[in-house]
């Protein structure tokens, strides 16, 4: 069928609005008629090479929208279902059965490949494929081609613009929290980073009862953001030392820490906040090959330094509960977005690259 997608072309160029073909479901795949695509850090990854996919590419890995088609083996959707769009897992291998999707032995080829993990092709022009299936999705487009595991059913009357962005950035950051640390009531944390990544961590903090949450970062309208959120101290790292402002904010160390801007200085400084027996969640995505320096003799004491892909969460149950979490008022994870129209594409990658907007989501014309 044919759709309408915002085309990368080149490395650190501009995305153009085109006509693509894309392939009709197999037996286990939807066709969703997208309403709206939250823009993630990995999307312009890909766009300016950082992660080197080929171009051309049809990026988007945050959607929302209404089923249009159902493969011949689809049981669990139906046409005119509304779903929330996430990351692909295979469902087979031992970390998926045991419930650690986003571990998954074939995660590269579900989500980070140009074509299916079959090797077959979702999106074409002129009759030359094109790389898609990002995150078995798609989704800067008008239809995405995606996988039933991918696909989360949300009740017909919640607005899908809103809850588009919970399939990646939104659960990484409060999974973090919920998931992987797990922080006790009355415990400290550190979150280093206050973007949409960041501040859902912050947000999953107050939430989990934490009682001292420190937000570092360089922006101040984020940091009174996250102030606005829950945070109970801020650190402007540009003109703070932060790890002497999170120890002296928490004691002498905080009992855990968030670090979501992918920078391995930062990383560093995170781990050196924590408190002797504290663990350190890493969830930015630094340059291959870079590495981090940490005090090895820290780790004697009990400190521990781990990351997480996708917050560890399992979609279908975690973006429920941060809808019941949202709906009750606790976690208002759309405090964080800006909408857009499909054809204003260029201009919200550049309001969040420079900070202007914390998470750009797209809405597809009609």
């Amino acid at each position: 069928m044919e759709i309408q997608a915002a085309v990368c072309r080149e490395k650190d160029g501009a995305f153009t609005l085109e006509s693509v073909e894309l392939s009709e479901p197999q037996a286990d795949e939807l066709v969703v008629k997208i309403v709206a695509c939250g823009m993630c850090h990995t999307d312009l990854a890909v766009r300016d090479q950082h992660i080197p996919l080929p171009l051309p590419a049809v990026l988007g890995h945050e959607g929302a929208g209404i089923v249009a088609k159902v493969g011949s083996g689809v049981t669990q959707f139906k046409v005119g279902d509304h779903v929330v769009l996430s990351y692909g897992s295979c469902g087979k291998c031992n970390n998926c059965l045991a419930g650690r999707p986003a571990y998954c032995a074939q995660f590269l080829p579900f989500n980070v490949g140009t074509r299916r993990p079959d090797g077959s092709c979702t999106h074409q022009q002129h009759g030359a494929a094109m790389t898609g299936a990002f995150f078995y999705q798609s989704s800067f487009a008008t239809y995405a081609l995606t996988h039933v595991r991918n696909a989360v059913k949300v009740a017909d009357d919640l607005p899908l613009e809103v809850l588009a962005p919970l399939g990646c950035g939104i659960q990484t950051g409060a999974g973090a929290v919920f998931n992987c640390l797990r922080p006790q009531a009355g415990s400290s944390i550190a979150i280093f980073g206050a973007g949409a990544v960041g501040l859902s961590a912050v947000m999953a903090a107050v939430v989990a009862g934490c009682t001292t949450i420190v937000a570092v970062d360089v922006q101040e309208s984020r940091l009174a953001l996250a102030k606005e959120l829950g945070a109970t101290h801020i650190v402007n790292a540009r003109s703070t030392e932060s790890v002497a402002a999170v120890r002296a904010a928490s004691g002498g160390g905080v009992d855990s820490a968030v670090e979501a801007t992918g920078v391995p200085a930062v990383m560093t400084q995170a781990f050196d906040a924590l408190n002797g027996t504290g663990t350190l969640v890493v969830l930015g995505v630094a340059p291959a090959g870079a590495t981090v320096s940490i005090d090895c003799s820290s780790l004697l004491g009990g400190k521990k330094m781990r990351g997480a892909i996708e917050g560890e969460s399992v979609p279908e149950v975690f973006i429920p509960q941060l809808i019941a979490l949202w709906k009750a008022g606790r976690f208002p994870f759309d405090r964080l977005t800006k909408f857009y129209d499909l054809a204003q594409i260029n201009e919200a990658a550049h309001d969040s690259e420079r900070g202007l907007t914390i998470k750009p989501v797209l809405r597809m014309p009609a």
